[in-house]
């Protein structure tokens, strides 16, 4: 096996979250991304080592028997953003369980005594759907580019192993419709004016991406055009105003509260917020989840999936039970304090660590307007931060960002040696590494369960709860 050559095979399994796994006639393994369980496909070799290949795949020459006859999409395949539109909805979740398990099993294993001889399968719950599979998305970052090299103004996502090409993506299946009707109408408008997008190479060009969020609850839309500064400020507010009114004009199932325009000249691909002004409205909208309403911006952090993170947060809260009626709790990498205020009522005191420091005075705002007085919400690494709190925690929340928990920190949770914790990951190869930390300190995994986020999609989430063995 060689760096270049071509192959053809079957693929044999998938881990996750996308890694289809195609053994060559000598018994090597070759990792092709994109690639389904059951699928003969042609794939290139971009990479050897010991003995283990990655491969970039090419076509598939035969369809797996899971897959359905016609994906639901016309962007399937071109564009990145979905992997599993291929696949029957309960395809899809029988897939991430399998995956999550074949995870987190050998993990659990070597502890099974200590559990009295209890399976994985005994503490291990299976997955929870997502209560809508379509148009379940409160946000989406499209990019503005080219389809290929000098082609006309796209506005979308980019193109499936393409750091450069965007496909536009009208019609989109995981957003509702509002969300192409103002996708439609900002890229005709600034195609009629010719407004150039930013070149990553050349870092030249002026629109760089448009952020849509939508609340499912209320219905209130937010509009963020994010472009560089190249542009001089007459003309920059004639294209603005136009590129509001515009919007203003459409016929939309929700309500536009907010258009924004933010300013980016970095040179990362994404979107960075170097100053925003409002255009029209107002700069956050609400949503609302079990009861509570949250103000969000068009920087806060917020689960993608509102009726999904419904889900997510009631198992969490199922799993806390009583145990954290009348103590402190800490809701660890809290974001914008959503799990905090959850749990505030039945708490003596909740108090939040969260890094980024937007999102912390978000928390503070939607606990201040759902009438919760009992929360703190303080700014800083985690590591750090726990240091300068006095009050000692009888329940632990983490909710890490993909990357997990350092091991630094993790240590430093360890020590308060409370009775439970509960871990929600939305990586589970993170929470396998970290839970053998946690295991071999003293916490036995006592129940978990995956709740399906993001359909269509190669990621899910996974919620622990894990008890101090000599409690």
């Amino acid at each position: 096996m060689k760096k270049g050559q071509v192959y053809d095979g079957i693929v044999e399994r998938m881990e996750f979250p996308n890694k289809g796994i195609v053994v060559l006639e000598d018994g090597k393994k070759v990792v092709v991304k994109n690639a389904l369980p059951g699928q003969r496909i042609a794939f290139s070799v971009n990479k050897v080592r010991k003995g283990r290949g990655e491969g970039r795949l090419l076509e598939v020459l035969e369809k797996s028997p899971m897959e359905l006859k016609e994906s639901p999409c016309e962007h399937f395949g071109k564009c990145g953003g979905c992997t599993f539109m291929n696949l029957d909805y309960q395809k899809q979740l029988q897939l991430k369980e399998q995956q999550v398990r074949e995870l987190l099993e050998p993990v659990y294993a070597p502890y099974q005594e200590q559990r009295g001889g209890t399976l994985f399968s005994d503490i291990f719950e299976g997955i929870k759907a997502s209560p809508i599979h379509y148009a379940y998305r409160n946000k989406m970052e499209f990019s503005f580019g080219d389809g290929y090299k000098d082609g006309p103004l796209c506005l979308g996502m980019h193109k499936r192993g393409s750091f450069h090409d965007i496909v536009t993506v009208a019609g989109c299946k995981i957003v509702d419709e509002d969300y192409s009707k103002i996708l439609s109408a900002a890229l005709y408008y600034f195609q009629e004016q010719g407004t150039p997008f930013y070149h990553k190479m050349s870092h030249i060009g002026y629109l760089r991406h448009l952020l849509v969020r939508k609340a499912v609850k209320t219905g209130e839309l937010l509009v963020d055009l994010v472009t560089t500064s190249q542009m001089e400020d007459e003309a920059e507010d004639k294209l603005l105003q136009g590129f509001g009114v515009v919007l203003q004009q459409l016929k939309l199932e929700g309500k536009i509260v907010g258009i924004l325009h933010t300013c980016n000249d970095s040179l990362a691909d994404a979107v960075i917020n170097e100053g925003t002004e409002v255009l029209y409205g107002q700069d956050y909208f609400y949503e609302e989840l079990l009861g509570l309403r949250f103000q969000i911006t068009p920087f806060s952090f917020f689960q993608t999936n509102s009726l999904g993170a419904e889900i997510l947060y009631e198992t969490a809260r199922e799993y806390v039970a009583d145990a954290g009626n009348g103590k402190v709790v800490y809701d660890l990498y809290s974001g914008t304090g959503t799990i905090a205020q959850i749990l505030a009522p039945v708490a003596e005191k909740v108090i939040g660590v969260e890094i980024v420091a937007e999102a912390v005075e978000a928390a503070k705002r939607n606990a201040y307007l759902n009438g919760l007085h009992n929360c703190e919400f303080l700014a800083g690494d985690v590591f750090k931060v726990l240091d300068e709190i006095e009050s000692r925690p009888g329940l632990i929340i983490l909710d890490p960002p993909r990357d997990g928990i350092h091991p630094k920190a993790l240590e430093r949770i360890i020590r308060y040696g409370v009775e439970k914790m509960v871990y929600i990951s939305c990586k589970p190869t993170s929470l396998a590494r970290d839970l053998e930390v946690l295991q071999a300190r003293g916490y036995m995994v006592e129940r978990m369960c995956c709740v399906d986020m993001f359909p269509f999609s190669g990621h899910v989430e996974s919620i622990c709860l894990l008890h101090r063995k000599d409690s």
